[in-house]
C-alpha cells in the first residue's frame, strides 16, 4: 500500500545562434542502489538527431552519453519516472559486530575498497576543526547510530538553508563560516567531516519528493503545503553490515523514500546532473520540475471518498447476486492491526499478546466506537484466538448494540472497568446470577455452583517436584516446568477447594417458542466440576460429561438470515417456571463468575426459537 508519484523533471538552453553541441553526460537515472521502487523512466531529448549510450562510471552510476552530429538552437532534456513512495525505515538495517559503536576501523581489505570515499579532499580547515571537536564525537563508545544522527542533527541546527544559484560548492570551512549553504553545501561539509571522523563517506545528487500530509501532524511541522519535488544533494556514510546510510543535513534526518539518489561520487564534481560543453553563444536557462500523484491507495489518513464508497457497494451488491445465483457461500474474517503511535517498538505491539498499555488502548479505542456507532449499547470483554504455542488464548473487545436505535444499556456507571482493581465476591456473583435468572422468567434455584475439580488439583499438585523445577524429557507433556504454569497452579490451590468459583445456569429457547427454558443437567460426580484451565468458566464446562440430546434442527439457519424483530429494550418475554425434560435441553447455559474483585458474565450465542 502506498502512493505512486510521477516526475516530470526538464532542463532546456536556448542559444541565440545554431551552435555545435558537444558530447554531453546525463546523470539523471535513478541510481542502482535506490531503495524507492522505480516503477517506470524515460529519457526524451531535443534535438532528436542524436545518439546516445548508457554507460555506468566507476563508481556504479549510470549516464548517459549523448553526441549532437548537428548545430541546433536547443538542447532540452526531459525526464519521466513513476516512483512507489511505500514508506522506507531509514533505521531499518543491520551493523556488524565490529561496528556497532563509534570510533572503529574497517577492516584492511574493506579499507582498500572504500579508500576514496575515506581520503579527504583536503588538509582539515581550522573551522571544519573547530566545529568537530565541539560536539560529542570525542565520546566513546557511542551506538552508530546515535552518533549518525546526532552529527547530522548538529550540522542542521547549526547552518541555515538558503537556495544558491551561483554554481560550484563551497569548502567546508566557508559553510562554517557564513553559517548558511545550499544542500550540496552541507551535504558536501558533513561527508568531509565524516571522513577526517575515519568513516567513508560520499556526495550525493538526486531527487528529493515532499508530499503534503493528509492530516495535521500530531507533534512537530507539518511539512509541505503542497506537492514538492526538486533536485537536491546529500551525504551516505558506509557502515559495514549496513551499507551506504543516506544522511540529509538539510533536514536533520535520514534519507528516506522521498529521497531518489541519481549519482554518488567521491566529490560534488562528478555528480552534476548534465556536463558538456558548446560553441560559444548566448545561452538562456529554464528548467522545470514537477510532481503529480499518479495512483493513491486509500489509508488511515485519507480512506475513500463517498463517490468511491457507492461504486464499491454496487460492485459488492453484483458480486452478491451472482454468488447467490450459483449457490456460493462465503464467509470472511478480518483482523485490523494497531500500533501504539507513542511505542511503535514495543514488544506488545509487536510480539508479546498482552502489554502495560494495550488493553487500556484498547478499551479507549472500544469506547470511542461506542460513542459513535453504538450509543446504547454494551463492551463485551470476551476470549478471542488461541494460537499455536500460548498457554492462553488471546483477549479481545466487542461492542454490540440493536441497529433499531434502542438502547441495550443505560447505566454506563453500573458496568466495571476491568482495567481497574474491583471489590466484588463471590455473594455478589450469585445474586448477580439470580437476577438473570428471575430477568428470563426462570426459577433461581435452578442456577447450579460451579467449582474447580479437587480431583485435578491435588493430582498436579502431587506431581510438583521439590525446589526449582527440572528439566524435563522432550517428549514429557507435563507442563510443570513451565514457570507461569507452575504460578498459575500454585494460585488456584491457594483456596478452598469447597468453594464455587461462579454459577450456571443452562438456557435454551422454550419449545413453544414463546420465551426461554432450562433444564437439570444430569452431572457425573453430583457437582459441576469444570474442566481445568484458566479460562472464563463458561469456556470450561464439562460439557462431554453431561447427560443430553440436542433439540431437533430441520435445517442449518443462515447466520445472516433475517431474524424477527427484537422486543422494546429492559424487557424479556414471559416463560412459566417449569423445567423442560433434561433429555430435550442442549448444553448452552450462562455462567457469572468472580475474579479479580469483578463479577464477569458469560454469554453465549442465543438464538430465539
Amino acid at each position: 500500500m502506498g502512493i505512486h508519484i510521477g516526475i516530470e523533471h526538464r532542463t532546456t538552453y536556448r542559444f541565440d545562434r545554431a551552435v555545435q553541441i558537444n558530447p554531453q553526460v546525463v546523470r539523471l537515472r535513478p541510481a542502482p542502489h535506490c531503495r524507492t521502487p522505480i516503477l517506470a523512466y524515460s529519457l526524451r531529448v531535443t534535438p532528436s538527431e542524436h545518439f546516445v549510450n548508457w554507460q555506468q562510471d566507476p563508481f556504479g552510476n549510470f549516464m548517459a552519453r549523448l553526441v549532437f552530429p548537428e548545430p541546433a538552437k536547443l538542447l532540452n532534456v526531459t525526464v519521466d519516472l513513476i516512483a512507489d513512495l511505500t514508506v522506507i525505515n531509514p533505521f531499518d538495517f543491520f551493523v556488524e559486530e565490529t561496528a556497532k559503536a563509534f570510533p572503529f576501523a574497517y577492516e584492511p581489505q574493506l579499507a582498500l575498497d572504500l579508500e576514496p570515499y575515506l581520503r579527504p579532499a583536503g588538509p582539515i580547515g581550522p573551522r571544519l576543526k573547530q566545529w568537530l571537536s565541539g560536539g560529542d564525537v570525542s565520546v566513546a563508545p557511542t551506538p552508530i547510530a546515535d552518533f549518525l544522527v546526532g552529527l547530522n542533527q548538529r550540522l542542521y541546527r547549526d547552518i541555515e538553508y538558503s537556495v544558491r544559484m551561483e554554481p560550484g560548492v563551497q569548502t567546508p570551512d566557508e559553510t562554517l563560516a557564513r553559517g548558511i549553504g545550499s544542500c550540496r553545501d552541507t551535504g558536501w561539509l558533513l561527508v568531509e567531516a565524516l571522513r577526517h571522523l575515519g568513516l567513508a563517506a560520499r556526495f550525493t545528487s538526486g531527487y528529493l519528493v515532499q508530499l503534503t500530509s493528509d492530516q495535521p501532524s500530531l507533534s512537530g511541522a507539518d511539512g509541505p503545503d503542497a506537492d514538492f519535488t526538486d533536485l537536491h544533494a546529500w551525504a551516505e556514510v558506509y557502515v559495514p553490515g549496513a551499507g551506504w546510510i543516506g544522511l540529509d543535513p538539510t533536514s536533520g534526518l535520514f534519507a528516506g523514500e522521498g529521497h531518489i539518489p541519481l549519482a554518488c561520487t567521491p566529490h560534488p564534481s562528478t555528480a552534476a546532473p548534465i556536463s558538456g560543453t558548446t560553441g560559444r553563444a548566448d545561452v538562456t536557462l529554464e528548467f522545470a520540475n514537477v510532481v503529480h500523484r499518479v495512483r493513491e491507495d486509500p489509508r488511515v489518513t485519507m480512506p475513500y471518498t463517498p463517490e468511491q464508497w457507492a461504486r464499491i457497494d454496487q460492485l459488492g451488491e453484483e458480486i452478491d447476486q451472482r454468488l447467490d445465483a450459483g449457490d456460493v457461500r462465503l464467509t470472511m474474517g478480518g483482523e485490523p492491526t494497531f500500533v501504539s503511535i507513542d511505542d511503535m517498538e514495543g514488544v506488545e505491539w509487536n510480539t508479546a499478546a498482552d502489554g502495560e498499555a494495550k488493553r487500556s488502548l484498547a478499551l479507549d479505542l472500544a469506547l470511542r466506537l461506542q460513542d459513535r456507532f453504538a450509543t446504547g449499547g454494551l463492551i463485551q470483554h470476551g476470549q478471542g484466538k488461541w494460537y499455536p504455542g500460548e498457554p492462553l488464548p488471546r483477549w479481545q473487545i466487542g461492542i454490540v448494540w440493536r441497529d433499531d436505535g434502542e438502547p441495550l444499556w443505560r447505566h454506563q456507571g453500573l458496568l466495571a472497568d476491568p482495567t481497574k482493581p474491583g471489590t466484588s465476591t463471590i455473594d455478589d456473583a450469585r445474586l448477580l446470577a439470580d437476577g438473570i435468572a428471575a430477568r428470563f422468567g426462570l426459577d433461581p434455584t435452578h442456577v447450579t455452583a460451579a467449582y474447580e475439580d479437587p480431583v485435578d488439583q491435588v493430582w498436579r499438585e502431587a506431581r510438583l517436584p521439590a525446589g526449582d523445577p527440572p528439566t524435563l524429557d522432550v517428549n514429557d507433556d507435563d507442563d510443570v516446568a513451565d514457570p507461569d504454569a507452575r504460578v498459575r497452579l500454585i494460585e488456584r490451590l491457594g483456596g478452598p477447594i469447597a468453594d464455587p468459583v461462579g454459577f450456571v445456569m443452562p438456557l435454551h429457547p422454550s419449545l413453544d417458542g414463546s420465551g426461554w427454558g432450562t433444564t437439570t443437567w444430569n452431572l457425573r460426580r453430583d457437582r459441576l466440576y469444570l474442566t481445568p484451565g484458566d479460562s472464563p468458566i463458561g469456556l470450561r464446562l464439562p460439557l462431554d460429561s453431561l447427560t443430553w440430546s440436542p433439540l431437533p434442527v430441520e435445517f442449518e439457519r443462515s447466520p445472516f438470515d433475517r431474524r424477527g424483530d427484537l422486543p422494546p429494550a429492559g424487557t424479556l418475554p414471559a416463560t412459566p417456571a417449569a423445567i423442560v425434560e433434561r433429555h430435550e435441553a442442549p448444553p448452552t447455559a450462562i455462567a457469572v463468575e468472580s475474579n479479580d474483585g469483578h463479577v464477569r458474565v458469560f454469554l453465549p450465542p442465543l438464538e430465539r426459537a
